[in-house]
């Protein structure tokens, strides 16, 4: 059982808030948040690297010389890969890195990334985020306020909020998002999470799901 302190946007106390962390994953297993990190970093890589093999690259394929009585070494084409603007021996071409795993997998470990947030204190609860407007300022006091200011943060709501997501995308560092869009990493990559209220107790009650594709 975690209890955490709720703060207000001005960064006062206005009450606690009880968890069980072992209803939200009864185990936090390395290995398992490991796979599921590389798997959405495999596949927000765009893999369009690309190289020329000597078979590529424009230019003669005559012979630069004859084969002896110059007292040079043996050589082909200038196209060889041993010649400068010559093709690449060991070539990239561009290719798909993304794969997915199970489901079940990535939905535990979004739970779990959750749980190690909070069993390792870097959660900050706060009562709610009432944005009228826009306001890049008013996000960033509010960050100020509560000790996160200059800190890699994930601001999560309850809800899809726009204004809240416009407050902050402008701020280095600081990602918005829903709870139902979270997953593991998002969650482990920045150093501190910003949770609402009413976020987590979705996350609590067991309604916050996680997601449903390997797509980060």
């Amino acid at each position: 059982m975690a209890t955490l302190t709720i703060y207000n946007e001005s960064g006062s106390e206005v009450g606690t808030y009880d968890i069980d962390t072992e209803q939200i994953a009864d185990r936090v297993s390395k290995q398992l948040l490991h796979d599921v990190v590389v798997m959405y970093q495999a596949n927000r890589r765009q893999g369009s690297h690309n190289t020329r093999t000597r078979g590529q690259v424009s230019g003669t394929t005559k012979k630069m010389y004859r084969q002896k009585g110059t007292g040079n070494a043996r050589a082909g084409s200038k196209r060889t890969n041993v010649r400068r603007g010559g093709g690449v021996a060991r070539t990239v071409k561009p290719r798909d890195y993304s794969y997915r795993l199970p489901k079940k997998a990535i939905r535990l470990a979004t739970r779990m990334a959750i749980r190690s947030k909070i069993d390792d204190g870097q959660v900050v609860v706060i009562e709610s985020l009432g944005f009228d407007e826009p306001k890049t300022n008013r996000m960033v006091s509010v960050l100020k306020a509560l000790g996160l200011d200059g800190k890699t943060t994930l601001v999560a709501t309850a809800d899809r909020d726009v204004v809240v997501y416009k407050s902050g995308r402008n701020i280095e560092g600081v990602s918005v998002h829903p709870v139902r869009d979270l997953n593991a990493l998002e969650v482990l990559q920045p150093k501190h999470m910003l949770v609402t209220k009413a976020a987590l107790d979705k996350i609590k009650d067991g309604t916050f799901a996680g997601p449903l594709t390997a797509d980060a």
